[in-house]
């Protein structure tokens, strides 16, 4: 296939999106502005890629070749899609809700904590959010998590530890419907036709072997990251100093976060389209590693095909889901968690990517050389 030095571009952008964050401090102290400008560049990088050659090479209509770089269908994406697909809202609403019960929160987590181990709370907590997120959207379940974590009597970096789990837990078990997140309710769209006929029951139905027990295993990894921490008053933390003020900010700064990621997505349209959709699933599925920065939205999009297999399916819908809680920018949850408890790049990443490099090798070979598999049916 032939190199367009664009697409060098395009790849040199991935590369500062993922160093940048760790290696300058503003950078890392106005991430939401550093990837809204990356995607910027992205989609006015893409803008120059010849639509003749597009069409001829990667067989793209003309219509799709036109929507490659700025047009007025990215923008209003960018503009609208945080909104319409509810999580501005959600974060903003769950905020204020958060904010006013806040009192009667910590008042309930003392009453619990005088009689429930921690290590049993935090485990419930991981598991049941995880689970549940698929029901109350994984929006709601990572506001939930941080609400219920800002009242525990635990020190910060526990803290950071639990809420990278449960991330990943949150980020496992949304995609069990198409209400949890994004991803799921497109992979749904995308197979909703021959021969799968995807309802509403099919992820479930396929996934659920998988999620189930990761969701499980995140709980009793995070009852090891609690230690010996013992139960004390639950009270409010620095984090819940700010007022109605901070709930506007944290919701203004999940929109420009939300409008980076579909923007560097709509950016890395081409170069996705040529070096990633042609290759074997098992490289796909350490290839997917990328949703750690990427809208895992987007490469769900791209790659899904109702032409694929089921385990062809399975291997890029778990290999994103993983590779997403690795990196802050890797889902929503995460960007929520880090935005209001303060976690840096760095924090994350320190447990993040070699917990999500463990988890993506004991899913390789589960789904590709472990012949167990339980199909569910509801």
């Amino acid at each position: 296939m032939q190199f367009d030095p664009l697409d060098l571009g395009l790849l040199a952008i991935v590369l500062i999106v993922l160093v940048g964050p760790f290696m300058v401090k503003k950078i890392e102290h106005n991430l939401e502005v550093f990837l809204f400008v990356m995607g910027v560049l992205a989609v006015t990088i893409s803008s120059f890629y010849n639509k003749e050659a597009l069409i001829s090479m990667l067989g793209y209509t003309e219509h799709q070749a036109e929507l490659i770089g700025w047009n007025q269908e990215i923008i209003m994406e960018a503009i609208k899609e945080p909104v319409v697909k509810g999580i501005v809202p959600a974060v903003l609403v769950a905020g204020l809700l958060f904010h006013y019960g806040k009192a009667s929160v910590q008042k309930a987590m003392n009453s619990i904590i005088k009689t429930v181990p921690l290590k049993v709370i935090v485990f419930l907590i991981v598991v049941i959010l995880g689970l549940f997120s698929s029901v109350i959207t994984a929006i709601i379940a990572s506001l939930l998590l941080v609400e219920l974590m800002n009242c525990m009597p635990l020190d910060r970096q526990t803290k950071i530890n639990l809420i990278i789990i449960a991330c990943f837990s949150i980020g496992l078990g949304a995609v069990l419907t198409p209400v949890g997140e994004p991803l799921s309710t497109i992979a749904i769209t995308k197979l909703q036709g021959e021969p799968f006929n995807a309802a509403f029951f099919f992820l479930f139905n396929q996934l659920a072997i998988y999620i189930i027990p990761g969701c499980v295993a995140m709980g009793l990894l995070a009852m090891f990251f609690t230690g010996k921490a013992k139960a004390m008053e639950c009270k409010a933390t620095e984090e819940d100093d700010g007022g109605l003020k901070d709930v506007v900010i944290r919701a203004i700064k999940v929109y420009v976060f939300v409008m980076a990621l579909l923007l560097l997505g709509g950016g890395m349209k081409v170069v996705i389209d040529k070096y990633i959709l042609g290759i074997s699933p098992e490289i796909l599925y350490w290839v997917n590693m990328i949703s750690a920065i990427l809208d895992n939205a987007t490469l769900t999009a791209a790659e899904i095909s109702p032409a694929m297999s089921m385990v062809q399916i399975q291997a890029v819908l778990m290999g994103l889901l993983i590779a997403g809680g690795m990196l802050i920018p890797g889902n929503i949850p995460n960007i929520i968690s880090a935005g209001k408890l303060g976690i840096s790049s760095k924090e994350w990443a320190k447990l993040g990517v070699p917990l999500g490099l463990i988890l993506m090798a004991v899913y390789f070979v589960w789904i590709f050389y472990i012949p167990f598999h339980i199909e569910f049916h509801f």
